[in-house]
């Protein structure tokens, strides 16, 4: 794939045109037999309007981007006055001249063809009479239509931004409705390259990123022009525009294989780009970074299972994940902040991503060299965190170290319920820096299966008798009861009653449940089906 960046920067005026290239095709043109015959490699210049001049210092009449159309009648027989027009056309960044053969010149004059071919301005004769008027009408309307088709687009795609800007809507609305207008891929990147946010048909997005590292190195691999935007050599209808205000540049929007014409793209990347700055002027200082709404997404996908995780490979190298033969480190860490997790990862020096999931859980993970201790790591970084919180008690569980992509979601889930498990043990305190499914014994295996329908039907039937209505005391008074071992004192003391009022609770309970709780076999029972119904609940 070849792709082609447009180097400007974003501010510049659009001014819709043709190519010399696509005026040589016009029906109309080619009634006339048009041959190039200097400056071949120049034909996508493009042509801003059509000129007929016969004047022979026609240079001072240009303002840049014309097609001069000419008979050349003034120039007949004079070698100087031919070289010097093509001068004057060239030092007037003319887009190319167009000679009409005949009485004054039957073929190609050499002086001028030569003239043109040094100067790199393209020299098109046409071999049978054509009536100039015809061309100049056919071109203009052209342009004004493709003028007014460009500011019917602008005011289409801001007044669709801004609409749903206005209405609150979050970054991937904008961008998918940019998307719809650009018809291709859609690409958010930091300063540093690596993607924030994509939108388009999923198929091309995936094509994208799967090539994103050799992309970004040829876009940007390279010393910035003039302007800071910089140029290379990516493929065609590849478009960016910069994001940024008050001096100060974090991102910039690209349309990967635009096929409209460049103009037009150009047009609606800027209008994409003051949206997008647009958004997150609006969205405060409290809103989520983009960097931290990229990694979220990419990790609730993985953890959720809707996206298979090969699909999501080519968003995690694109994020700046190492993914080649690494080994990934899951985890989840109860009650940590997103942005200290991430200042705690580079403190130490250690590549990962961190998204913030629901109840106040954060999932984290790591992309080790295959030769690193990934358990020593893990549990290095469990302690600099909790120093760098001062919180002792933070809860960090892991699942095993994967070596493979595929068994990264499984990982992701084993560490989530990791931490679900040790969310409100008592026992807590006595766990391991680092938290794994081994350490939370049967409340870890009830948090694995309490989604199986075997399960939930035996936690119903185990606790049926107090999961009607009015049982909610007593099950209080039960979970207290199993958690402390069956220490009848404790549990008193826990519920602020007496204990002749804990032994009625108690043997309330057992009737309900017509259960003997001093039996550790049908104690054992209820108080797996207790964890499995606060799993299910949770």
């Amino acid at each position: 794939m070849t792709i082609a960046l447009d180097p400007r920067g974003p501010a510049e005026p659009l001014e819709p045109a043709l190519s010399v290239r696509q005026v040589l095709a016009l029906e109309r043109v080619l009634a006339g037999e048009p041959e190039v015959v200097a400056g071949a490699s120049q034909l996508d210049r493009p042509v801003r309007w059509v000129h007929v001049a016969e004047a022979a210092d026609v240079g001072v009449m240009l303002s840049g981007g014309e097609m001069v159309l000419t008979t050349g009648v003034l120039l007949a027989g004079d070698e100087n006055a031919q070289a010097e027009y093509i001068l004057s056309l060239h030092r007037a960044e003319a887009a190319a001249v167009v000679l009409g053969l005949g009485r004054a010149f039957p073929t190609a004059p050499d002086v001028m063809r030569r003239a043109a071919e040094r100067c790199g301005l393209p020299m098109v004769v046409l071999h049978r009479p054509f009536p100039f008027a015809e061309l100049t009408e056919e071109v203009q309307s052209r342009l004004v239509r493709r003028k007014f088709a460009a500011v019917s687009l602008s005011e289409a795609v801001r007044t669709a931004l801004t609409t749903l800007i206005t209405a609150g809507a979050p970054l991937q609305l904008l961008l998918d409705e940019i998307a719809q207008h650009a018809a291709c891929p859609v690409v958010v990147t930091n300063l540093a390259h690596r993607v924030l946010a994509t939108a388009g048909e999923r198929s091309a997005v995936d094509d994208v990123l799967r090539d994103w590292e050799r992309i970004a190195r040829q876009a940007w691999g390279h010393h910035p022009g003039p302007s800071g935007t910089g140029g290379g050599n990516v493929g065609d209808g590849w478009i960016r525009a910069e994001l940024g205000g008050r001096g100060e540049r974090w991102g910039q929007i690209m349309l990967c294989g635009h096929r409209g014409d460049t103009a037009g793209g150009r047009l609606l990347a800027d209008r994409a780009a003051e949206a997008l700055v647009l958004h997150r002027m609006l969205g405060g200082a409290s809103a989520h970074s983009w960097e931290e709404q990229s990694a979220q997404g990419l990790l609730t996908d993985l953890i959720s299972g809707v996206v298979p995780a090969r699909h999501l490979l080519p968003r995690a190298r694109a994020a700046g994940l190492p993914v080649n033969r690494r080994t990934f480190v899951p985890l989840v860490v109860r009650d940590g902040e997103p942005a200290r997790l991430e200042r705690t990862l580079r403190l130490l020096g250690l590549p990962g991503l961190v998204a913030e999931l629901a109840d106040g859980a954060t999932a984290v993970l790591l992309s080790l060299a295959r030769d690193q201790d990934a358990d020593g790591l893990a549990a290095h970084f469990a302690a600099r965190l909790r120093t760098e919180s001062g919180q002792p008690r933070t809860v960090v569980a892991a699942a095993g170290p994967r070596t493979a992509w595929e068994d990264v979601p499984a990982g992701l889930r084993e560490a989530q319920h990791v931490a679900d498990a040790v969310a409100d043990s008592s026992a807590a305190l006595d766990l391991p820096a680092v938290v794994r499914l081994k350490d939370v014994h049967l409340r870890g295996l009830v948090r694995l299966l309490r989604d199986d329908p075997h399960v939930q039907s035996f936690a119903e039937r185990e606790l049926d008798g107090l999961l009607c209505a009015g049982g909610d005391d007593l099950l209080a008074v039960l979970r207290t009861y199993l958690a402390t071992g069956r220490n009848k004192s404790r549990t008193a003391q826990l519920h602020h009653v007496s204990r002749p009022a804990l032994y009625r609770r108690l043997e309330a309970i057992e009737g309900r449940l017509g259960v003997d709780l001093d039996d550790f076999e049908q104690a054992a029972s209820v108080h797996i089906a207790l964890l499995a119904h606060d799993a299910q609940q949770s």
